[in-house]
């Protein structure tokens, strides 16, 4: 049987792609190589509004889970400091620790969330391609242009001032209490092998900015996978799990399907992946496919994975909706000092999400950042991976009283567990690091970050394509967009 279009990876930018291309009237069909669809629990995940309309997700059951307060922060001397989802409200609070920040937290909220509208009208296109004479990218351009001068001179200087800083010397400029610093720092180094103190940083916390109201700085969690099954169910689509595809098949230079592990043979119009550019480009297809600039363009990609993720069942609630433990710039950077140089961090910055509960059994999530994809003294084995979650455990419990005796169930996964549980190179959540020179038109590739792929017939949907990971669907809703027009009928 033939496809128009084959889709690998029912992750939410597969199943997006998926659907966009079964609305446009085509025959899709999606191969998922996990037997159920899992989910990592707890991380935070913006959903562009036109997904939401355009394929009715409301109707397919999606909540967006939106907790006020959005992050808790404990205090070196006891007690904590909430932000909430309401600016006036959180400048109050922080105003009771630090008045002088409480009185600039208004104002900073107003400038970054400008600068995360610009961002988000960028993530909801394909991004332009600055060297082309095309008449459609000039007009992009144009068009960003007009609203970057729309800031103001104070937001243009924002946006340009603001976009190569360390998340470090942002959070200086504007705040002096440790706390508010490093949790808000913490979010600017979120799954990025960088400290508060490194370039670009400052560029990660927008990042996560985009599709928040101001003074949110991570988007709403929610059940977006399930909804986004239900969505394609609706649509007609075909989805086998269990099926792991080893090969695109490549015919006369053109994707022509894929091929699975128990040997059979798809044919399809075009091939869309949502697996990471690594595994797409060096592992499905296989390097001889492509020149050897792109080879190793590909091959200098950084998947640095440095986050840990340990997931705990407690028999009562945590106490804590979302409890960042962060407490400040110098600590945070002297994190990453460890994970720079091998290590699995002494003290790992938390981020620890309670996902629910049911029957007296709470979940939590816990990311632990910094734990290396690589160690410099031996490998990830059951004995340092559980002394990481030993690490974790304890500073947690630093900040939730009778946390350990409340455990009844505990699992920890280190960035190679990652890796071959989700398919992430490096352990990396986002299918790349969020550098500056892995972003906007030089994702995943300078040259090729329009989703399509210098074989034809095969596109890139995936977070390694823009504008990245964290953002339900965006690259799957922006290449579906793209691939649609070049299905071969017969």
């Amino acid at each position: 049987m033939s496809y128009d279009a084959i889709v690998i990876g029912a992750g939410p930018n597969g199943l997006v792609t998926a659907s966009y291309l079964a609305r446009a009237g085509q025959r899709v069909l999606v191969l998922e190589r996990r037997a159920l669809q899992q989910e990592m629990g707890g991380s935070s995940e913006w959903v562009p509004g036109p997904i939401v309309r355009d394929l009715d997700l409301a109707r397919c059951g999606w909540v967006a889970h939106q907790p006020d307060p959005w992050l808790t922060i404990p205090l070196p001397a006891g007690g904590a400091l909430e932000l909430r989802r309401d600016v006036a409200a959180t400048a109050a609070a922080i105003g009771a620790v630090s008045p002088a920040d409480g009185a600039r937290w208004p104002e900073f909220c107003a400038r970054m969330a400008r600068l995360a509208g610009l961002l988000e009208r960028l993530y909801l296109a394909p991004p332009p391609d600055l060297v082309s004479g095309a008449l459609r990218d000039q007009l992009q351009l144009a068009g960003l242009a007009l609203r970057a001068r729309g800031l103001g001179r104070q937001g243009l200087t924002d946006l340009l001032r603001t976009l190569p800083m360390s998340v470090g010397d942002l959070l200086d400029d504007w705040f002096e209490h440790d706390a508010l610093k490093g949790a808000l720092g913490a979010i600017g180094v979120r799954g990025v092998s960088q400290g508060p103190r490194s370039g670009g940083t400052a560029f990660v916390l927008l990042h996560h900015h985009v599709g928040c109201p101001p003074g949110v700085f991570s988007a709403s969690s929610g059940n977006v996978r399930a909804a986004l099954l239900a969505a394609a169910g609706q649509c007609g689509i075909e989805i086998r799990f269990a099926t792991d595809v080893t090969r695109v098949l490549v015919a006369g230079g053109r994707a022509v399907g894929v091929a699975l592990q128990t040997g059979e043979e798809i044919a399809s119009s075009i091939v869309l992946s949502s697996a990471d550019p690594h595994r797409t480009f060096l592992g499905l297809v296989g390097a001889e496919h492509f020149s050897p600039e792109f080879r190793h363009a590909v091959g200098n990609i950084k998947f640095r994975g440095v986050r840990a993720i340990v997931r705990l069942v407690l028999a009562r609630h945590p106490g804590f909706g979302t409890l960042c433990v962060a407490p400040s710039l110098d600590l945070v950077e002297r994190a990453y000092d460890d994970a720079k140089y091998g290590r699995a961090s002494a003290h790992p910055i938390l981020e620890a999400v309670h996902v629910g509960g049911s029957d007296g059994r709470h979940h939590v999530t816990i990311h632990a950042q910094y734990a290396p994809y690589r160690l410099q003294e031996g490998a990830w084995d059951a004995a340092r991976r559980e002394a990481f979650g030993d690490v974790v455990v304890e500073q947690l419990g630093a900040h939730v009283p009778g946390l350990r005796a409340a455990i009844a169930e505990r699992a920890v996964y280190v960035p190679p567990d990652l890796e071959a549980a989700y398919g992430l190179t490096g352990g990396n959540l986002y299918h790349g690091d969020l550098t500056l020179d892995q972003i906007l038109f030089m994702r995943p590739v300078a040259g090729w970050a329009r989703y399509r792929t210098p074989v034809p017939g095969l596109f890139l949907c995936g977070a390694g394509a823009h504008p990245g990971g964290g953002i339900a669907g965006g690259a799957g809703r922006n290449a579906a967009l793209v691939a649609r027009r070049e299905v071969r009928r017969p």
